[in-house]
């Protein structure tokens, strides 16, 4: 500081702004140091800086991206490489040999008498195929639930979703089909029932996306879907599938606790070094 510096700190009792150094911002503010990514102060800049800029800030990060619909081999590589398998298998059903076609989905089929000679084979395999087709409604709800989904929570939260709710909807609806036919309120024909296909699945996800969407949004699509599941319901066509439809959906209902916390885990930062304050070195011990 030069000797007319000094007298003038002397005279007013502040120091000058022309030497305020370079660990001070604007207005006074502590500044951030060179070189040190994520300091503190800087999402408090950061926001005030946009919020100076006004309405006419870019709008590059709320873009409304219409391709993020869609799943992506880097975004949602467990949507994508499914979405791949069942178009497969999807043209395989439809362009193969009918009667090599018709033995596959039996062998695939979650009936009672599959189910307790190899449970996991046919859970697994009746996922593989989709009743109805690539053009079926199950399909097209896959691409955009599942993909919206797996963006939300990730890849693996992704298949717990989907594949516990696939399991579970199957043997909730079988078991009372078997108990049924042992105490005789159903024919015997009831234990080979050709039970296949992905929407057990599709309808969990629903669920589990309508509770991290807003408000509105959510609430909307769950009703809707529910709506529809009420619809085939009354319409008494298939009620043992309909009945899962509507179980599935309650399972992803039941899932929002476990995902939200999943899904703010997941996004929130990681500690900084030497950052002992950070939730998840609490309680770290020193030595």
């Amino acid at each position: 500081m030069s000797w007319l510096g000094t007298a003038e700190r002397i005279r007013t009792g502040r120091r000058p702004v022309a030497d305020a150094g370079p660990d001070t911002g604007p207005a006074g503010t502590p500044g951030l140091l060179p070189g040190i990514p994520r300091q503190r102060g800087g999402g408090e800049a950061g926001a005030r800086a946009s919020a100076e800029e006004g309405p006419n800030a870019p709008a590059a990060a709320v873009r409304w991206r219409p391709w993020r619909l869609l799943p992506t081999p880097v975004g949602t590589p467990f949507t994508f490489g499914y979405a791949v398998l069942l178009a497969a298998t999807s043209l395989f059903a439809e362009y193969a040999d009918p009667g090599l076609v018709s033995e596959l989905l039996r062998g695939s089929s979650t009936d009672v008498v599959h189910l307790a000679q190899a449970p996991l084979v046919v859970l697994i395999a009746s996922a593989l195929w989709i009743a109805g087709g690539v053009t079926s409604g199950y399909a097209l709800a896959f691409l955009f639930v599942l993909t919206a989904l797996e963006r939300r929570i990730g890849a693996r939260a992704a298949v717990a979703v989907f594949f516990g709710g696939h399991v579970l909807a199957t043997l909730a609806t079988e078991l009372p089909v078997a108990f049924s036919v042992a105490a005789g309120g159903l024919p015997e024909s009831s234990l080979h029932r050709l039970d296949y296909g992905i929407s057990f699945g599709v309808m969990t996800c629903t669920g589990a996306l309508a509770g991290l969407l807003p408000a509105w949004p959510g609430r909307l699509l769950l009703a809707g879907v529910g709506y529809l599941a009420l619809t085939d319901l009354y319409a008494y066509v298939d009620p043992l599938s309909d009945w899962g439809h509507l179980l599935s959906l309650a399972l992803g209902v039941a899932s929002w606790p476990l995902l939200r916390r999943w899904r703010t885990r997941r996004a929130a930062p990681a500690p900084l070094l030497g950052d002992l304050g950070h939730p998840a070195l609490r309680g770290a011990r020193m030595y």
